[in-house]
């Protein structure tokens, strides 16, 4: 089973305090791009001091892409390993970005994780990836499920098999998230308790739980919502049938009062002695629904290059509809396409709006408006800062003269575009070509 953690939560800069002060917290999570080696938070040195197990969870490596995991995101991944003194590290089964060399086209970005094809090609990818992975990080990994708006077409087995070969194959632990599991049963019609008896419930490091809401029949899972009692009737059900090394409340925003957290985090743990008590009165229906279903292991192609090539193009496909506006490839459902490019731009401008928090203070009402437009031409290919430098060139080359709000603009964007980087790259020729009108106006 690994490491027994016990009792968690998400810690996130604003409720860092009211996370220090929290009874019964064994170990908290912490995204692992937002933290730095060498200057990590007080709280979280003040956490670790205490002997509070910090677990960094990355969400930036796209282990489920088609090309193989960047070198230097794992190097930056195990560096925050070290720096925190995590027994383990995690990530998720999606992709984030497609196009690239595998396609010959621009490399574009979600913003978000995606869902990969629950297909062979898929699974041969996502496993030499996972291997690769594993090769470059010092401590155990594992990879949650993701919650999904859309479906692949044409998919070859059900998430419990996928997850289940996943784990065979390359002896990876899963982060079993139960709130998404609550999601694809809403937006994908998928059984939790299905998808539960088909995992090797061995190989589970730990499981997330989190809150949402459902709006027009679609479930969005938001971290930003109380956790309802679906979900919580899924964590009993897992806890039936194993008892979890350790479970997380997970709230990137909206956060409550620490007392409301409080109450989660016992409504959490009434939900998992639930499950136990179910399990201790019968202890063999956990082992006989985990038996079930499971598929024959496979061990699969040594080498994933002509799957990477037919996933690459897929990929390209889906993600081009989603943030360019291309065509809905055949087979997806055109409506839930939809509902997920709105959310990814909707999510693009949330987190621009957060690491560049002048430009709503400049635009005011009109800045989600005006990202929303930009982001229905312009796919994110960078990170969300170099996104928020391409959201004001944009308004900067088309925004009529009006007033104080261009002239902050140019000069946010002026103090931003960075002292004569090397000529030799097209983006900085672009840049430097669009300092020099800008500096005219």
């Amino acid at each position: 089973m690994g490491v027994r953690l016990g009792s968690g939560i998400g810690w996130r800069p604003e409720i860092a305090d009211a996370v220090e002060r929290m009874p019964g917290i064994d170990w908290v999570e912490v995204v692992a791009e937002n933290v730095c080696p060498g200057h990590l938070p007080e709280s979280l040195l003040r956490l670790r001091e205490r002997g509070v197990t910090v677990v960094p969870h990355g969400v930036s490596l796209g282990l489920g892409g088609a090309e193989r995991p960047d070198e230097g995101r794992l190097a930056a991944l195990a560096e925050r390993v070290a720096a925190l003194g995590a027994p383990l590290v995690t990530e998720h089964i999606a992709f984030v970005r497609a196009g690239g060399a595998l396609t010959a086209s621009p490399r574009i970005e979600a913003g978000h994780l995606l869902p990969v094809p629950r297909t062979r090609d898929a699974l041969d990818v996502l496993c030499e990836n996972v291997r690769i992975a594993q090769d470059a990080l010092p401590v155990p990994l594992a990879v949650e499920n993701i919650a999904a708006l859309i479906a692949w077409p044409g998919e070859e087995m059900t998430e419990g098999q996928f997850l289940y070969e996943l784990a065979d194959r390359t002896g990876v632990r899963l982060l079993i998230d139960v709130a998404n599991l609550h999601t694809n049963h809403v937006n994908r019609g998928e059984d939790p308790a299905k998808a539960l008896a088909e995992l090797p419930l061995e190989a589970i490091a730990y499981v997330h739980v989190a809150g949402g809401f459902e709006r027009d029949g679609v479930w969005h899972d938001s971290h930003a919502h109380p956790v309802p009692e679906p979900v919580l009737d899924v964590l009993t059900d897992l806890a039936s049938r194993v008892s979890p090394p350790g479970v997380l409340l997970e709230r990137d925003e909206n956060f409550p009062e620490a007392e409301e957290m409080e109450r989660e985090l016992a409504a959490i743990r009434r939900a998992v002695e639930k499950g136990a008590e179910r399990r201790e009165a019968d202890p063999a229906a956990g082992a006989a629904g985990a038996a079930s279903a499971r598929p024959s292991s496979r061990q699969g192609s040594a080498d994933a290059a002509p799957q990477r090539q037919r996933l690459a193009l897929a990929q390209t496909a889906v993600l081009s509809a989603l943030v360019a506006g291309t065509p809905v490839p055949e087979g997806f459902d055109r409506v839930r396409m939809g509902v997920q490019a709105k959310a990814l731009a909707a999510k693009r401008a949330d987190v621009v709006a957060k690491v560049a928090p002048e430009l709503p203070v400049i635009l005011g009402d009109g800045y989600r408006r005006a990202f929303l437009a930009y982001a229905q031409t312009r796919p994110m290919t960078g990170g969300y800062r170099q996104d928020a430098m391409d959201f004001v060139e944009e308004l900067l080359l088309t925004r009529p003269e009006d007033t104080r709000a261009r002239r902050e603009l140019r000069v946010w964007w002026l103090e931003r575009s960075g002292p004569r980087p090397r000529s030799s790259r097209p983006a900085v020729r672009l840049a430097r070509a669009t300092r020099r009108v800008l500096l005219r106006r």
